[in-house]
């Protein structure tokens, strides 16, 4: 490593760094706190396996009394340049871009993005024992002549610290479920103490457009914690983290995987930094590979689902200046309203993301039977200080759902729309859940105890079945996780699987059956999908007829009347055409089998091919500039798995023993949603950049336990 040290010397460098800290000084502020008591980061190969046994014990969230009390929080574009620890933007500061000491730079100093050899990230140029040459210099950079970007502009450059906070998912009161103290008092819910991108849940949004390459440094701040929040027993023990922008055409330094980065084991410890390059590039230079919504999220090496669930998920819409600006008035004029901004960005009205995210709070009296804790600390013991936190089980590797479930970070939001029509992007952040979405109408009723917590009032019809919330609209699919689709489809509902992302034309101007909305009429986003544990969903049709099972997400409300210059999408209109399936170009067929092991360790529950994880030991090589065909097939055994394949997107050619409906295969993705049993083959190309990425399910349970790959393009 490039000016590093050794692990066990690191331990002192970081307390000493921390002792000191009190009268250090960044941009003229303090830099960090004094050493909160028993907090000190733990070296993963530190970490105890304490045989504390796997449990599949879960609290009882207390029930949220008062839904629909807190707005749908509407992220707003960052704005870029750099900022000090307390957040504060300072762009043209003097000290701009100054970085604390940490083991590769024990001085510290200004360090300001750029293309120069070993400026990547805080480890420098080096040759890993790959023999990658350069793992800390950017392969392309834009600007630079004969290459792809030769033409386009100096990035654009961002700030992120990953930092140490709160995050209340409610306002409302709470009446706990399982008594504290004997007590079963109505109260208000404390803080859980999150890892945020700028210690936000979810984490800024950056709005990308192509041909506007942007710089983003990820800096770790997570030994910052001035108010010595409670950091509970989940989250990397070393508190660090590496960020993937999911599915980004990137190069892989920038892409944030464990077969890249193996330093540190796997991970940016705090005071490091990692400039990503993002080029705004589509693969080939392709017009018809251009995404449109990408998230970015932590992928820190068997932590990434406890990194996630603690809050490192942000968002990064794409936009195309030719059909997709986010201006109404142009290209295929989809429901968009842009003004500019004066520091190069741009908001976009109309245009809303929303992130889903499961949770469960501690009940103060679940056991915790965590293996991933220090030599010597005590396990199958309960938490009554941590009653109304967030909870989270790391070891629970077949998957993690919770009874409660928010948007934005808010659990029971309202949104208020005009009667017009918006445009609605869909992110599954949750660890393992997957969800069916509908528009419904009803009448919401307590839930207490089961997963959603409300649910629509059930009534019996003279059929004597119950019935629950009534469809009133329908979505208009426009996108999915690869970005437009080649034509829109109309659809009734749909499914959201970790990591899958579903964008949507609704008009709030009028219902299903031609009729006018109302202002105050009230309509609810459900979902319909019971998923009891992290193994798989009970599909609509598995479920029993009379299944009243429909929890109202997000309650929407028709607050008023707006322009609208936009043009609702019609089935049958092109989009954007799917780039050609070239047969002729496939030079391999390689197949890759989902299973899980029977036997090992409890951290390699999860093989492919047989094999776990090792990053260093690709799976597969392929040629740059060349296509495949991939074939990967879910061995059974009654689980699910969404499969993410990094750095380019794929086009399935078949399913084969598929139990779902996945009518958005016309378009690109770049999650494979694999039912029990089922094999998927699908079209691959490898285009722009060289070197390692990684394969994985993205039910990060799964993922943490070893169910993933690396695979190598070479020159």
């Amino acid at each position: 490593m490039h000016g590093g040290i050794l692990p066990s010397s690191r331990r002192v460098w970081l307390k000493y760094s921390l002792l000191s800290g009190a009268t250090a000084t960044l941009g003229g502020k303090a830099a960090w706190s004094a050493v909160c008591a028993d907090q000190t980061p733990i070296e993963i190969h530190e970490v105890e396996n304490t045989g504390c046994g796997m449990s599949e014990e879960m609290p009882l969230s207390p029930l949220i009394l008062e839904p629909w009390k807190d707005d749908l929080p509407i992220p707003k574009a960052m704005a870029p340049g750099w900022r000090r620890i307390d957040g504060t933007l300072a762009p043209d500061a003097p000290d701009a871009w100054l970085c604390r000491p940490y083991p590769g730079r024990p001085s510290g100093g200004v360090v300001v993005p750029r293309k120069d050899a070993g400026c990547q990230d805080a480890m420098g140029d080096r040759t890993r024992g790959d023999n990658l040459p350069h793992a800390g210099t950017h392969q392309l950079w834009p600007g630079t002549p004969g290459t792809p970007c030769q033409n386009y502009p100096d990035p654009i450059q961002y700030h992120i610290r990953v930092q140490v906070a709160e995050h209340r998912i409610t306002s409302s009161l709470v009446q706990p479920l399982v008594p504290i103290n004997g007590s079963t008092a109505v109260r208000a819910l404390p803080g859980s103490t999150i890892y945020g991108f700028n210690g936000i849940f979810p984490g800024p949004m950056i709005n990308a457009e192509y041909g506007r390459p942007v710089v983003v440094r990820f800096e770790n701040d997570l030994d910052v914690n001035p108010q010595c929040l409670d950091r509970q027993n989940f989250g990397a023990p070393d508190w660090g983290f590496l960020t993937h922008l999911h599915n980004g055409h990137t190069a892989p330094e920038s892409d944030g995987n464990p077969l890249h980065l193996t330093e540190n084991e796997g991970g940016y410890h705090p005071a490091e930094w990692c400039d990503n390059l993002y080029l705004g590039y589509p693969a080939g230079g392709d017009d018809r590979e251009k995404q449109s919504f990408l998230w970015f999220h932590d992928h820190r090496m068997h932590h990434t689902g406890a990194n996630v669930y603690k809050g490192m998920v942000g968002l990064m819409p794409h936009y195309d200046p030719v059909l997709d600006n986010g201006d109404e008035r142009t290209g295929l004029r989809l429901p968009g309203v842009r003004t500019n901004n004066p520091d190069g960005t741009f908001d976009v009205a109309y245009d809303i993301p929303m992130a889903f995210y499961d949770c469960a709070l501690d009940d103060g009296s679940v056991r915790h039977r965590d293996q991933h804790i220090p030599k010597g600390a005590l396990c199958d013991r309960s938490h009554p200080e941590w009653w109304g936190k967030l909870f989270y089980r790391h070891m629970n590797n077949a998957g993690f759902v919770g009874d409660i479930f928010t948007v934005n970070g808010k659990a029971f939001p309202v949104l208020r729309v005009k009667r017009r029509k918006y445009r609605l992007r869909f992110l599954c952040a949750s660890i393992s859940r997957c969800y069916e979405l509908w528009l419904m109408t009803g009448q919401v009723g307590v839930f207490p105890g089961q997963q959603g917590q409300w649910n629509f009032v059930t009534r019996s019809g003279s059929n004597g079945r119950r019935s629950r919330g009534q469809q009133c609209m329908r979505f208009t699919q426009i996108a999915s996780e690869g970005g437009l689709l080649p034509s829109p489809i109309v659809r009734d509902s749909f499914q959201m699987w970790p990591a899958k992302r579903r964008e949507f034309v609704v008009d709030f101007g009028r219902y299903m059956d031609g009729r006018s909305t109302s202002i105050g009429d009230v309509i609810y986003l459900a979902n319909t999908m019971f998923m009891p544990d992290g193994r798989k969903p009970v599909f609509n049709g598995e479920r029993d007829t009379d299944d009243a099972y429909c929890v109202p997400v997000l309650k929407i409300i028709i607050d008023g009347d707006a322009p609208d210059n936009s043009v609702m999408p019609v089935p049958g209109q092109v989009l954007r055409p799917m780039p050609p399936y070239l047969s002729g170009d496939v030079r391999q067929r390689p197949r890759f089998r989902l299973d899980r092991s029977g036997g090992g360790s409890d951290e390699g529950q999860w093989v492919i091919n047989g094999l776990q994880f090792d990053p260093a030991r690709p799976l597969h090589k392929v040629k740059r500039n060349t296509a495949e065909e991939w074939t990967v097939e879910n061995g059974g055994g009654g689980w699910t798995h969404p499969m993410h394949m990094h750095q380019e997107e794929h086009r399935v050619l078949s399913r084969d023993k598929s139990t779902n409906s996945h009518p958005d295969d016309s378009g690109k993705e770049d999650v494979v949603a694999l039912d029990p049993g089922e094999s998927v083959t699908f079209y691959r190309k490898f285009r722009t950049f060289a070197g390692n990425y990684v394969a994985h399910c993205h039910n990060l349970a799964h993922e943490d336990h070893n169910m993933m790959f690396g695979w190598v393009i070479e020159p």
